[in-house]
């Protein structure tokens, strides 16, 4: 089914729709919040309580074109709370050195606008990554959104860790040129 038939029985409140979700994007939904938490138990705790948070968002949300994207955004932070309640002392080191690779190129928020200066932050990231072949894009998103380790990256696309850090690193270096051009102070 495809996912403007499923946002539509949401926005009828037919239960079918979670359902439908579970069976579609169940495995990656679940994927992403295993990466992060790195707990069987937890992940599908994460699944579930994704779906009751899309439950709970369609309406007013109607994702129709990004529901993929709607439900791992809804994931990701679920996942993310998860790892801050149980303080992970391994998974925060990979937030930390996570934190650590993104800081040289990603200004701070230093003052009162930052939900206007956010949401254009979020423009001006969305064209970068717009600018960049598709490999290192969907490696760049990989690593730093869907949080997947450098050996998994290299799996997928078949190349060797060394190669996954060099377009890592040209990129983080990429998108610091990039917000230095558009006028964001590192």
């Amino acid at each position: 089914m495809d996912d403007d038939k499923i946002v539509e029985l949401y926005l009828m409140r037919d239960e079918s729709a979670i359902r439908l979700t579970a069976k579609k994007y169940g495995t990656r939904i679940r994927k992403i919040a295993y990466d992060i938490i790195e707990d069987e138990h937890y992940a599908e705790e994460c699944e579930n309580d994704t779906y009751i948070k899309a439950w709970n968002s369609i309406p007013p949300h109607e994702p129709r074109d990004y529901l993929f994207a709607f439900l791992a955004r809804i994931t990701r932070h679920t996942a993310l709370d998860v790892c801050k309640e149980q303080n992970r002392i391994k998974r925060n080191a990979t937030l930390c050195e996570l934190s650590a690779e993104m800081e040289q190129c990603i200004p701070s928020p230093s003052n009162g606008e930052c939900t206007l200066d956010s949401i254009l932050f979020c423009d001006i990231i969305n064209k970068f990554l717009a600018s960049l072949k598709e490999e290192h894009r969907n490696i760049f998103v990989r690593r730093y959104w869907y949080m997947d380790s450098i050996y998994s990256i290299s799996r997928y696309y078949g190349m060797s860790q060394s190669k996954v850090k060099s377009i890592l690193f040209r990129t983080r270096n990429q998108l610091r040129d990039y917000l230095i051009k558009e006028g964001y102070d590192l």
